[in-house]
């Protein structure tokens, strides 16, 4: 019997898991063989053999009556005891795997099985584990325990898989080998369900399933894995999937171990996940980017909700302090990370520790930048809340900036914009308050409040100029201004409070040119334009005086005040111009013209003299200067009277009295061909002098004297043109009216000598230079030669001699006549010479010397030789046969010498005719010309004559002569 520990437990007492199975009951003898110990069953084995044969000896001996009968009957009984044993002993591995199955089952958990229990089992009932099924029993319940464990859901492995399934197998007791082929069998079973499967997500939770098993698989059995797991060779899977496999799931259970890494992190949690690491075969480089990873989500929750804070609508003051503090706890993460990352024992933490980054999450897109940008704002503006800059935060904001990713402009431009703000709060309330005032030095209070901000000074230098405490500071000082000059002049207490004004505001010098420009400016204006409205006859003591106050008193620089006269003036000069422009005739105009020059003189010059603070009666003598080097400059045309005209004597100069001044023009508000046709109009008012209409459409013209050129120069002086530009429209002028008159002189192209004479004339009234008449006069008679010749070529009365001969006597021909006209006289030289019946054709003459003489493309001109040749080869031909015919002995001849020059200038092959004895006709024709032995031999080979007709031919063409004749004179 067995005692009670050996007995299964009741259903009562425990309740066998859903993994094994519940309890097998025993049938048959089994519960027999169950309750026989292996002594106690030999023992009954030996007794029930004994018995049995000594029953069958007995019985036998005592029906039969012998003993063979006795023998026999041994035999039979002891048989049937022997099947009685052997049934007994058969259902013993099957009885001891029963009870393997009801301990398994029977237990609490997997983790109550223990070795010994089992061994136990197999020694109570005397079976080996290689028993086939007691080994068979706990393959099955391998299998049903790992299945358990690797669960075919979409839940994610826990990490305590591997060593479960180790604790298991060890308990059990089962060999690598068997396992190994448990493990092969669940995937066979997955590997079945995933081609059942008719779903894709199914299909996808099966792959998993298969993935999860080939991982665990391989940290169970170590490297014994290659050769005990064959997926390869089983499932046809490649390596790089069971490496992929292997790798997806080492990454989910440590990116699972990682959900227990926060912002205080410490040494032993680096040490655990790097042994975890090493636990799931991970590499170093996919453990590193997965700690990064999370790092860098722990980072996004903290920017996440300061973001949230800072864009909140019901924000308050202390909602920013809030958001700082979000950023603080980033930067103290940040700091641990790099402090752990430098401990001496920094290999056996985990892989990634260092600064964190937020490349490759939430916020490493553009679209973001724009919060990050708002957050670094907030923490400088938190960094300079209290005034100045603590060096620690500088630091801080340095690596606030590397871990959102800011770049180095875009980070300078944040703090230049938050400290140029406190910069200016700060400079308020010290000059508010008086210590700017009160300071020793105003640039050391100054450079102590940069160095308190961590400012720069030349930064702080350009908020002066263009920030908007530089506009409160402009404004003080203008206003300080405007006061002082309330009296029309600036005095020099002024002067002085106005500098201690700009030296205590660091108000810069061109900001005070510029406040003096517009408001003194002003007022010097307004000075302006009354003296210029008084006109010429207004401009008397009191408007002098007043001009003079208004310059000098208020203290503008001389560049300063001409040009707001030159702005003023300007615009009454532009409107004299416009009422020129708008005349009705030139006469009118030169009219407005003299009154700006009138207003120049009188008005204009002495506002210059005034604002300079000279005498208007002192001359200049830059004018007198520039006056002797334009006559130096323009000696060659000194012989154009208007020109001289321009430059009065003394006399005149006398008689006009002072020079207008040249200072301001409007050179900068016309363009150069308006100044020169304003110039223009007044140059021929002096030339042709004033017009007066009378009743009955009659007029009066009414000459000027020479002081209207002086008048004319002043005007250029106005007008701003410079001395080229002058001579340019007296030159113009002489050269229209050369040509207009030596147009009619020269009708029709022809110069003679007389013609010659009144050019000459012509050339000394209107005073243009010898070599200006001479080409407006070759202009004329080339443009009529030119429209003669391009004549004469279109009526064919010009040919190539000519046309050299007029080269040779220095005609420019290539100007004179077209490309087209040049290109079609070489095509009409070319089909003379094909068409001249002399056979001859000069290569040298045709490629080279006639495209020179006509400027033509010689490429060009050898193609059309080509194509003409072509043509009139085969045309000459048919002419030749045509004359023939007509008895035409002369004409046939030159055309067969046409056809031969024709393929001199282009290589021919024999040519064909229906009739050849046309063709031997021709060649005997030609042969009685007395030809050249090489041009006959050619022709002969042209019209694909053989030697014996071709000395026929000849006899023929002897003959052909008198028959025709014959023939004439019958006719006749």
């Amino acid at each position: 019997s067995l005692s009670t520990h050996d007995q299964p437990a009741s259903s009562s007492e425990t309740e066998a898991p859903n993994i094994f199975g519940g309890p097998k009951e025993l049938t048959g003898i089994q519960p027999l063989v169950q309750n026989l110990s292996p002594p106690v069953r030999l023992a009954t084995s030996a007794v029930i053999l004994a018995g049995a044969l000594a029953a069958g000896y007995g019985l036998g001996l005592r029906f039969g009556g012998n003993r063979n009968a006795a023998f026999g009957g041994a035999a039979v009984l002891g048989a049937a005891g022997g099947a009685a044993v052997y049934a007994v002993n058969a259902a013993v591995p099957e009885v001891a795997a029963v009870t393997l199955h009801n301990y398994v089952a029977a237990c609490d958990s997997p983790d109550a099985i223990k070795r010994e229990d089992i061994e136990n089992i197999a020694q109570k009932y005397g079976v080996s584990k290689q028993d086939e099924a007691f080994n068979m029993e706990l393959c099955d319940l391998y299998c049903r325990f790992v299945s358990s464990v690797l669960s075919s859901g979409s839940e994610d492995l826990r990490g305590d898989e591997v060593e479960t399934i180790i604790s298991f197998k060890n308990a059990l007791g089962i060999d690598d080998p068997d396992a190994a082929s448990m493990h092969m069998e669940i995937g066979r079973r997955i590997f079945r369900q995933r081609l059942e499967t008719g779903d894709r997500d199914g299909d996808l939770e099966q792959r998993r399933a298969f993935q999860r098993l080939i991982y665990v698989s391989t940290l169970v059995f170590g490297d014994a894995s290659t050769f005990l797991l064959p997926w390869k060779r089983v499932f046809k899977v490649t390596d790089a999937q069971v490496e992929i496999a292997i790798r997806d799931n080492a990454k989910q259970l440590y990116a699972s171990k990682l959900t227990s890494v926060g912002r205080d992190v410490g040494e032993e949690l680096l040490v655990s996940l790097r042994k975890a690491q090493l636990k799931y075969k991970l590499s170093d480089e996919l453990a590193k980017d997965l700690l990064m990873e999370h790092k860098r989500k722990l980072v996004e929750e903290n920017i996440s909700v300061a973001l949230n804070i800072l864009k909140s609508r019901a924000r308050t003051v202390g909602g920013v302090k809030q958001a700082v503090e979000e950023l603080d706890k980033i930067l103290s993460f940040n700091d641990l990370l790099i402090s752990l990352s430098k401990h001496p024992d920094a290999d056996r933490f985990a892989c990634g520790l260092g600064p964190v980054s937020l490349v490759g999450g939430e916020y490493d897109s553009d679209r973001k930048m724009d919060d990050l940008k708002l957050l670094y704002r907030a923490y400088v503006s938190d960094s300079l809340s209290g005034g100045r800059m603590e060096k620690d935060k500088l630091t801080s904001l340095n690596q606030l900036r590397n871990i959102l990713g800011l770049g180095n402009k875009e980070a300078e431009a944040i703090i230049l914009d938050v400290t140029s703000k406190v910069y200016q709060k700060r400079l308020s309330e010290a000059f508010q308050g008086g210590d700017l005032e009160m300071a020793d030095s105003k640039a050391a209070f100054l450079q102590n409040l940069c160095e308190e901000l961590y400012f720069d000074p030349q930064k702080a230098s350009q908020i002066h100029e263009v920030s908007d405490m530089s506009i409160l500071f402009q404004e003080i000082y203008r206003k300080k201004l405007q006061q002082c000059v309330s009296d029309g002049e600036l005095d020099e207490s002024d002067v002085a409070a106005l500098l201690k004004v700009r030296v205590m505001l660091c108000i810069p010098q061109q900001t005070v040119d510029a406040a003096h420009s517009d408001i003194c400016g002003s007022l010097f204006e307004k000075a302006v334009k009354d003296a210029i409205s008084a006109g010429v006859d207004g401009y008397d003591a009191d408007v002098k005086n007043a001009v003079r106050k208004a310059a000098h008193g208020l203290r503008l620089t001389r560049e300063a005040a001409m040009s707001i006269a030159s702005k003023a003036v300007r615009k009454v000069f532009l409107n004299y111009v416009k009422r020129s422009r708008s005349a009705d005739n030139r006469t009118e105009s030169a009219r407005e013209l003299k009154k700006l020059i009138a207003f120049n003189t009188l008005v204009v010059t002495e506002l210059v003299a005034d604002i300079k603070g000279e005498s208007s009666d002192t001359p200049s003598e830059e004018p007198a200067k520039e006056e002797v080097k334009e006559v130096d400059e323009d000696d060659e045309w000194e012989s154009l009277q208007t020109l001289r005209k321009i430059k009065p004597n003394k006399e005149l100069n006398a008689k006009l009295g002072k020079p207008g001044q040249t200072e301001i023009t409007l050179k900068d508000d016309l363009s150069e061909r308006d100044r020169m046709d304003l110039y223009k109009t007044y140059l021929l008012y002096c030339l042709t002098g004033e017009v007066t209409r009378i009743p009955f459409g009659a007029q009066i013209t009414t000459k000027k004297d020479d002081s209207e050129y002086v008048l004319l120069n002043q005007l250029g002086g106005i007008l701003g043109l410079t001395s080229e530009e002058t001579v340019e429209v007296h030159r113009s002028l002489a050269e229209q009216a050369f040509r207009q008159q030596a147009e009619v002189i020269l009708a029709d192209g022809q110069l003679t000598k007389a013609r010659m004479e009144q050019l000459n004339e012509l050339q000394k009234n209107v005073g243009l230079p010898g070599p200006y008449a001479q080409k407006i006069i070759k202009s004329i008679t080339t443009t009529k030669m030119a429209a003669a010749i391009e004549t004469a070529i279109g009526q064919g009365r010009l040919n190539i001699k000519q046309i050299r001969e007029l080269k040779e006597s220095g005609v420019d021909l290539d100007n004179m006549i077209s490309e087209s006209l040049r290109e079609n006289l070489f095509k009409k030289t070319v089909d003379e010479i094909f068409s001249s019946g002399t056979g001859e054709f000069d290569e040298e003459e045709v490629y080279d010397k006639i495209p020179a003489d006509l400027k033509v493309n010689p490429q060009k001109a050898k193609g059309v030789v080509h194509d003409l040749a072509r043509t009139r080869l085969s045309n000459s031909l048919v002419q030749a046969v045509a004359l023939l015919r007509q008895r035409n002995r002369q004409g046939a001849v030159s055309s067969l010498n046409d056809l031969l020059a024709c393929d001199k200038a282009v290589p021919s092959e024999p040519l064909s005719w229906e009739v050849p004895e046309e063709l031997a006709d021709l060649f005997g024709v030609y042969a009685q010309s007395n030809p050249a032995p090489e041009k006959l031999s050619r022709l002969q080979y042209l019209l694909n004559i053989s030697d014996s007709v071709a000395a026929a031919a000849k006899e023929m063409g002897h003959g052909a002569v008198s028959v025709g004749a014959e023939e004439e004179k019958f006719v006749f």
